[in-house]
């Protein structure tokens, strides 16, 4: 073959796509689509507030599953008066007391709100499980009367949705690698974490079970693939949209008018004041 015959077939072969540039365009439409759901969001705002509408959503899932970023995607264009995140610490000694669904129906929603449980009383058949900060027997008995609270719950016209964000092994040890490797993500990194990489297989039964007991028609689970965070956010999202009977409401443009004058004689007060310094 000819040196020009091998130019000539070397300039037809296609030319490598750019994983650079297929990166980039990837991150556009995310962007672009992750906009878009949050109109939807706010639109879906002004029907809970107008309708009184009253919405829990249960986000559960694997640690370093994405469930933060999922709940800071879904909220961070819209009022926290409506939208309001419960993320309970440990229980306090007087909690621990009470009865175990005591302390989270104190934070179901009133008309008009939402309310978003980061982890909530499936804590039990979770980590308490796993961990043994819960006796066998409780977390048995308590998978078998869930479902029935969950019932009386959306029997009293609360919307309830749940939301389990499942990830790889492999998956989820890189991000918890990324955190240790980050100082901007290393408060992150919590020993229940560590032990929840050591004791994968134990957290594996533990869910399969908690989602066989409690996955009921009237409070089914659904389950998110979060190995790509960005995918799983914009699947997550659209879903939850479409399982809220949302309408828009027409917005009420308030009119301005006009500003008063200023008053006749208005001199401005000189006292010193502590100003910040321009840095930037």
């Amino acid at each position: 073959m000819s040196k020009k015959h091998k130019k000539e077939k070397v300039a037809d072969a296609p030319s490598r796509p750019d994983p650079k540039a297929a990166k980039k365009a990837r991150n556009r439409a995310y962007e672009a689509e992750l906009a878009r759901l949050q109109v939807e969001i706010s639109h879906l705002q002004a029907w809970v507030k107008a309708t009184g509408a009253r919405i829990v959503i249960v986000f559960e899932g694997r640690d370093a599953a994405g469930k933060g970023g999922m709940i800071k995607r879904f909220v961070e264009r819209v009022s926290p008066r409506v939208f309001r995140v419960v993320a309970l610490p440990a229980p306090s000694d007087r909690e621990k007391t009470q009865m175990y669904f005591q302390r989270y129906m104190a934070q179901l929603p009133a008309a008009g709100e939402v309310v978003i449980f980061d982890r909530s009383w499936y804590n039990r058949p979770g980590v308490e499980r796993v961990m043994g900060f819960t006796p066998e027997d409780r977390v048995k008995r308590f998978l078998e009367l869930v479902p029935a609270a969950e019932k009386v719950i959306v029997e009293n016209g609360i919307l309830l949705l749940k939301y389990f964000l499942d990830v790889s092994e492999e998956e989820q040890e890189r991000r918890f690698r990324q955190r240790i490797d980050d100082p901007l993500r290393q408060w992150k990194l919590s020993p229940m974490d560590v032990e929840s990489y050591r004791r994968w297989w134990d957290y594996t039964k533990a869910y399969d079970e908690m989602v066989r007991a409690t996955d009921t028609p009237h409070a089914p689970w659904w389950i998110v693939d979060s190995n790509d965070k960005k995918a799983a956010r914009i699947n997550c999202l659209t879903h939850l949209l479409q399982q809220i009977p949302y309408e828009r409401i027409v917005f009420d443009a308030p009119k301005l008018g006009k500003r008063q004058k200023k008053p006749d004689g208005y001199a401005p007060d000189r006292t010193a004041r502590n100003a910040v310094p321009s840095v930037f």
